[in-house]
This record gives C-alpha cells, sequence and structure tokens, in this order.
C-alpha cells in the first residue's frame, strides 16, 4: 500500500518537471508580430479656385454697314484694329486624376480702344471714313483640360471650352470726308450676347501640394458685335443704320493660380512596432 503512494508521487512529480520544462522553452520561443491597425486611405477632395490676369491681343474679320451694299459701293478698310487689353477672371474647378480636369471660368475683359479708317468710292464721289469707339466682354466658359504629364513640377497642357461672351460697343464715331462734304454720325451703345468658344495650351508648375502658377495661351472666339442706331451731329438718325464688327477673335495671354481646397495629405512613415517577450 505504501508502495502505490510512493509510485503515485514520484509519476505526479515527473509530469509536473516535464510540463514545467516544456513551458520554460515555449517562453524562449518569440512571439509572432502583431498585426498593425487597418489604416483607413485619405481621399483628397478634387475642388480648386482659380484666378486670372492677362492681357488680349484682339481682331477682327472687318466693319460693315448696309450702306456698304448700295450698288457702286466700294469700301476698301485701311488700318483697322483694337488696342491691347486687361483682362482678370474667377472661376472653380474639380480635378478628376492627374490627367483630366474641368472648371467654369468668368471674366471681364476691359475697354479696348477701336481705330481705323476706310476709302469709299460711290456713286459721284470718293471719300474716307475714320472711325473711332470702344469694346469690353463679359465671357463665361466651361472648360476641359488633359494634362500631359508632370516632370519636375512643370505640367504641360492643352484644353478647350465652350460658352458665351457679352460685347458691348461703346462710344462709335464716324467721321466721313469726301468730295460732297463732311459729315459726322455717332452710334448709340449696345451690347449683343453670342456663342463663344476657346483653345487653350499653356504650362502649369505647382508650388505646393495646395498652389500652383499657371501660364497659358488661349485663343477666343466670341462672334460678331453691333452698335446702336446711328445718328448724325444734330440728332437725326441717318439711313446707314447699325455698324457690324465681323468676327471678333483675339489671343489672350495669362497668368493664373490654382488653390486646391483640400489638398493630399503627405505620406506618414511607418515605424515598425517593437515588443518586448
Amino acid at each position: 500500500m505504501a508502495s502505490l503512494k510512493v509510485a503515485s508521487f514520484v509519476s505526479a512529480v515527473a509530469l509536473f518537471s516535464t510540463a514545467a520544462h516544456t513551458g520554460a522553452r515555449a517562453a524562449d520561443l518569440p512571439l509572432p508580430p502583431l498585426a498593425p491597425p487597418p489604416i483607413e486611405e485619405y481621399v483628397a477632395s478634387g475642388w480648386y479656385l482659380r484666378g486670372d490676369i492677362g492681357m488680349t491681343n484682339q481682331n477682327f474679320k472687318g466693319l460693315h454697314q448696309r450702306l456698304y451694299d448700295v450698288p457702286g459701293t466700294s469700301v476698301e478698310a485701311v488700318g483697322m484694329g483694337w488696342d491691347s487689353s486687361m483682362l482678370f477672371g474667377l472661376g472653380v474647378g474639380y480635378k478628376f486624376n492627374d490627367w483630366i480636369r474641368f472648371d467654369v471660368t468668368g471674366e471681364y475683359r476691359g475697354k479696348s480702344n477701336f481705330h481705323g479708317s476706310d476709302n469709299v468710292t460711290f456713286n459721284g464721289g470718293r471719300g474716307v471714313d475714320n472711325y473711332s469707339g470702344s469694346k469690353s466682354e463679359w465671357v463665361v466658359l466651361t472648360n476641359a483640360y488633359v494634362d500631359l504629364g508632370t516632370w519636375y513640377n512643370f505640367t504641360p497642357y492643352i484644353g478647350a471650352g465652350v460658352g458665351a461672351a457679352n460685347i458691348s460697343i461703346t462710344g462709335f464715331r464716324d467721321d466721313g470726308f469726301n468730295n460732297l462734304g463732311t459729315s459726322t454720325a455717332y452710334a448709340a451703345d449696345a451690347d449683343k450676347w453670342n456663342f463663344a468658344w476657346a483653345l487653350h495650351a499653356g504650362i502649369t508648375y505647382k508650388v505646393t501640394e495646395s498652389m500652383s502658377i499657371d501660364f497659358g495661351y488661349r485663343y477666343l472666339d466670341m462672334g460678331n458685335a453691333t452698335t446702336g442706331a446711328t445718328r448724325a451731329f444734330d440728332g437725326s438718325f441717318t439711313n446707314g443704320g447699325p455698324f457690324t464688327f465681323n468676327h471678333i477673335y483675339s489671343h489672350d495671354l495669362k497668368l493664373g493660380i490654382r488653390w486646391m481646397l483640400e489638398p493630399p495629405m503627405p505620406a506618414q512613415p511607418v515605424m515598425p512596432l517593437i515588443r518586448k517577450g
């Protein structure tokens, strides 16, 4: 009976010793690394604001009045053109990815003075008309751009836009001199809305994640403009009717700033997890 108790005690001691040794060895094994907590991916908004200033270089396809169509009349334009003027624009846009962006812009194009003359031949004589006046516009465009890749923070781009232009003609005057005498006609101020379209090309420089500077060229087509009815110096109306400026277009140079409303977050360094075992 005593020997059975001794055998049981010895077996228990041996089992405890084996378990303790196994546990000690297990404690010496390296623990598996802890998985980092999931990180939600940050997606920046693509919305941006823009502002532009620039210079216009304007032209048109000719001046016309219904008296030009009288049989026997010929008109030769001499030195007609517009002076350059400043432009100022604001807009809001959305950058979809590194290649495609869109914006809507509104701009005011300052007063540009008109000057020029024509030589007129008509039944009974010859003469010269000297013209003067000024023009300004409001232009609204919806634009789409394709960015062509980035090198050292420089990104060339091309684009196109469609919209509307309000062309205002003010202070127009016609001083005529011919072998029958002299005459002066004034045109009432008038404005006109037209379909407008544009082509863009330029290069963008990224200053920071938030701000970019845009150097751009734009061809802008604004359609026709007309004066109001013409009247003589004494206030009586002439029979010539309004003057029409056919196909006004402009080669514009612009300097702009784009500001991202929510720029991308800079990449954060990943810190390794250290666990003491």
